[in-house]
């Protein structure tokens, strides 16, 4: 049996109203979890829409194209090409981290049809990798600036439960970190994979800007509010 993933630290944000559900955001390369923290203001939520906000911190770890530099990672980079000796070993930790989260909001009474993963960058790849195979259906999943990791394996490790997942993706078309053709080659992938996919592409490199967290937003509340009738 293998050992239970380690337990990630996060910060959140709670309303008093009964929850409509929880949205975990995952942050990017060499940030924290607290980088995001300001979005929850930005989004301007109705306020009958009370979402929990967890906002973890990724592990710590040497990372190769920064010399090996240690800093909050959720997989190791070796190249540029981010689908270049892709690091699986780190990818399918911090999945299991992930999914670790989602169960614990489950465990506590938010039903995982209730909960969504976003994140930016490096934490969009790991919210695609986890929602994607999460083996319970979840409401959605965001990714911004990113791409899609283990392109190859997704097909056959789908999670039957989340084949019709909801996905956001935001790309901006200056990005020279992940290249605007990553993110429309994952988008692609995804689409013809079956996944229903919103896309929005931004003129910005690689960064949020106010027209994208304005589309997040339409996006958001239509999830929610598809999941209430």
């Amino acid at each position: 049996m293998s050992a239970a993933p380690a337990r990630l630290a996060f910060h959140d944000i709670t309303p008093a109203a009964p929850l409509a559900g929880t949205v975990i955001w995952l942050h990017g390369l060499g940030a924290d979890g607290y980088d995001f923290v300001p979005i929850v203001d930005e989004l301007a939520l109705p306020p009958d829409l009370p979402l929990r906000f967890v906002f973890p911190h990724a592990p710590e770890i040497p990372v190769t194209i920064n010399g090996g530099v240690v800093m909050p990672a959720w997989y190791d980079v070796a190249y540029p090409d981010l689908r270049r000796k892709e690091d699986e070993t780190g990818i399918h930790a911090s999945q299991r981290q992930v999914a670790r989260l989602i169960d614990e909001e489950t465990a506590h009474g938010v039903g995982s049809e209730r909960i969504l993963i976003a994140g930016f960058s490096q934490g969009g790849a790991i919210a695609l990798q986890t929602a994607l195979r999460y083996p319970r259906p979840l409401a959605g999943v965001a990714a911004l600036s990113s791409y899609l990791p283990l392109a190859n394996t997704g097909a056959a490790e789908a999670a039957p439960a989340n084949r019709g997942l909801p996905v956001f993706m935001g790309h901006g078309r200056e990005d020279p970190i992940v290249p605007l053709a990553a993110g429309i080659a994952s988008r692609d992938k995804l689409r013809h994979a079956g996944y229903p996919v919103t896309w929005r592409d931004y003129a910005m490199p690689h960064a949020v800007c106010g027209k994208e967290i304005q589309d997040l937003r339409t996006w958001l509340v239509g999830v929610y509010r598809a999941l209430t009738g």
